[in-house]
């Protein structure tokens, strides 16, 4: 078990230890800074990175991120082997979550990083 004195010890030297989820819980608890500088090790070495970009894709559509972001982020899951069907779906759970309008506000963006865009113009021209 890592102490406070040893983990200031490390960041004072410039290493990092491999923390495990208690204590990086522990960390985030007492709101250490130097989270800042190196968070997501442990997000690396647990979740594979199909998880990771579903995720992302979650936390963007929940904050309402530019189209731009859920964009990069899209072409990132489907590179990763993330199916368009699987990013749908997040964005389907995540209505009972964020509430139906965020879902929605979402949708467009999704459909166009997707690559569905013009298959759901309106045909009301």
């Amino acid at each position: 078990m890592w102490t406070w004195g040893n983990i200031l010890q490390l960041v004072r030297e410039g290493g990092r230890p491999a923390l495990d989820g208690p204590e990086l819980l522990r960390r985030f608890c007492i709101g250490d800074p130097s989270l800042a500088d190196g968070s997501g090790e442990l997000w690396s070495r647990c979740l594979d990175h199909r998880t990771r970009d579903l995720i992302r894709i979650g936390a963007l559509i929940a904050m309402s991120a530019p189209h731009v972001s859920l964009q990069t982020a899209i072409d990132d899951a489907l590179s990763a082997g993330v199916a368009p069907q699987e990013i749908i779906a997040v964005m389907d759970g995540l209505v009972t979550i964020v509430g139906l309008p965020r879902a929605v506000a979402a949708a467009p963006r999704i459909a166009s990083a997707l690559g569905y865009a013009e298959d759901l113009q309106d045909d009301e021209r």
